[in-house]
């Protein structure tokens, strides 16, 4: 299919006309991404039921790359993990035909299709990049996407293969761990030195300061071991700490918090008024997001990964950090390539005027923090609407905008422990391919990869892509974008297609294929070096691209492959829009 004006498309290139310089829509433009029938429903579970049958089926892992609809062919066909994502961005299930995947089995090795939900979430944003793309360019041909799961598996290890000087980064702290309580499993994070105290402070225990935390390991263990595991999850939270009784899919099913995610849409995106387009100047650019202004006010590691998407296609990301609080080094040389770093004090009246100066030409702004953190400092997405009519926010949590749990602070390892997760790749290492049971006895396992960080992450800058797209195709208005990690655990694991063979989850940080029979996976071809600011640095490419297979150099036909700009000092840019 090579006419971008396929089923719910303009009939003619020039119903592109975007707009950039109108405020008004003009009735022979509108194109809503919507008007069209959803042959099935996102996430259509592993048990079957009805489901889109918009491409052919995927191939075999030999041959030319599998083009992405459904997931295999018979009488019930299953949506692929792409289709999925795609169908909960609002897309049209037409354009899932530009979108072909060079498939690598075994590189995420997990009891849950890890593979699928990575490969799936970087699809969905690179079609939403191409689509948008498209829509800034005023053409009516929208470019292929090639999705390389050697590229997928590489870049969702990012945060564990950035190297600055040839130093490995520091990823998990000695109080950041799962312990044995009572009667069960908890599992705590403690890498910021505010957590931390208040860990420690919760379990009644003395602060030596962190150099002493391997020391300390030993106590907190001992104090633990005494201790029934909600009973911490309590204390710990009460006391403004993070702490998360470990619970089996069983139990995370008669979860109160877990009845509120649930029934919520993966990406959920609305309109919350009719306020004109906000105008992007001057030409795309490679990537299509020149012009675009985003204010990034997030952390560890979804939101990051969002706003980094985004500026790799070429907008203009400003990360605003605490002056009390900056981003650790590794994160920050790993999540924060292509932006601009600062740092700015949003409790003092000079930091709020800076902000409104910022606020007054952006268009984006992403948050990463729990619902209503931030709006003591004017940052609820109301609030930012009203004083720039026609902005998108991307807000994203760990535990969803309802329920008990919406006010607790989360991250990644957390909300594996406590929605089954870990259960269950503990089950994968102890038990038989395909018989993964799930036990409270079984030391806790971890994805090998922090993939409910990083699928998010793409999936909210896909979001985020597709309420631009709407805004100049479809009805005018200010949008929000909103996700959780505990939304994207549900989706891994009950809504993906199961792998094709399930395979033992690998230890934390390995990157190689299963078996013993096979080599190690070799990530060369999606690692570059640079010199920076902060030392010569390593990292992963992005595996978000659109464009003709082997085109030279970056152009609005296709996608960066690399960062314009390379990651330098935290706090170390000017608090301005280039």
């Amino acid at each position: 299919m090579d006419q971008f004006s396929a089923a719910g498309k303009p009939r003619e290139a020039r119903d592109f006309a975007a707009r950039d310089s109108a405020s008004t829509p003009k009735p022979d433009t509108e194109f809503v991404p919507g008007e069209f029938e959803h042959r099935g429903k996102p996430g259509g579970g592993r048990s079957g039921g009805t489901a889109s049958a918009t491409g052919p089926a995927a191939s075999a892992t030999d041959g030319p790359p599998a083009l992405e609809g459904t997931a295999a062919a018979g009488p019930a066909v299953q949506q692929s993990g792409t289709a999925q994502a795609w169908t909960a961005l609002g897309g049209d299930p037409a354009l899932l035909a530009r979108v072909s995947r060079e498939r690598r089995p075994g590189l995420i090795p997990s009891a849950l299709p890890v593979l699928e939900l990575a490969s799936a979430t970087v699809a969905a944003c690179s079609l939403a990049a191409a689509e948008f793309s498209c829509v800034r360019a005023r053409s009516a041909l929208l470019p292929p996407v090639r999705v390389d799961d050697g590229a997928v598996a590489t870049a969702f290890h990012s945060d564990r293969l950035v190297r600055i000087d040839g130093r490995a980064p520091l990823t998990f702290a000695p109080l950041s761990r799962f312990w044995r309580t009572a009667d069960g499993w908890v599992r705590t994070h403690a890498n910021y030195p505010h957590h931390r105290a208040r860990l420690l402070s919760a379990l009644g225990m003395p602060d030596h300061g962190p150099a002493e935390d391997e020391a300390a390991a030993g106590r907190v263990a001992t104090e633990l071991a005494g201790r029934q595991a909600l009973d911490v999850e309590e204390a710990v939270y009460a006391e403004g700490g993070l702490a998360v009784a470990v619970r089996t899919p069983e139990e995370w099913a008669a979860h109160p918090q877990r009845a509120a995610v649930a029934p919520t849409p993966l990406v959920a995106l609305s309109r919350l008024d009719g306020a004109p387009t906000l105008p992007l100047d001057g030409p795309p650019g490679p990537g299509g997001l020149h012009g675009l202004r985003v204010l990034d006010l997030t952390r560890v590691l979804a939101g990051p990964v969002a706003t980094r998407t985004l500026a790799l296609l070429g907008a203009d990301v400003l990360r605003i950090d605490a002056p009390e609080r900056p981003e650790f080094l590794d994160t920050h040389a790993d999540t924060d390539l292509g932006k601009r770093s600062t740092l700015l004090d949003l409790s003092s009246r000079a930091g709020q005027a800076t902000f409104e100066e910022l606020l007054a030409s952006a268009h984006v702004v992403v948050t990463g923090y729990r619902p209503g953190a931030l709006d003591r400092f004017g940052l609820a997405p109301e609030s930012l609407m009203d004083r720039r009519p026609g902005l998108v926010v991307g807000q994203l949590s760990a535990w969803g905008a309802g329920g008990p749990w919406q006010r607790r602070r989360g991250f990644d390892s957390l909300v594996q422990a406590a929605t089954g997760i870990a259960c269950l790749e503990a089950a994968g290492k102890a038990g038989p391919a395909g018989k993964v049971t799930s036990s409270p006895d079984l030391a806790p396992g971890a994805l090998p990869a922090q993939a409910l960080d990083h699928g998010s992450g793409y999936l909210l800058a896909a979001g985020l892509l597709r309420a631009l797209t709407e805004q100049r195709t479809g009805t005018a208005g200010s949008r929000l974008v909103r996700l959780s990690l505990a939304r994207t655990a549900h989706w891994l694991l009950h809504d993906l297609p199961a792998a094709e063979t399930a395979e033992p989850a690998a230890e934390p940080g390995a990157l190689e294929a299963p078996g013993a029979e096979q080599s190690p996976f070799d990530q060369a071809p999606w690692l570059t070096e640079a010199d920076s600011p902060l030392g010569r640095l390593r990292y992963a490419l992005s595996p978000v691209g659109f464009g003709p297979a082997g085109f030279a150099a970056p152009s609005t036909a296709g996608s960066p492959r690399d960062w314009a700009r390379i990651t330098g000092q935290v706090g170390g840019d000017a608090i301005e829009w280039i």
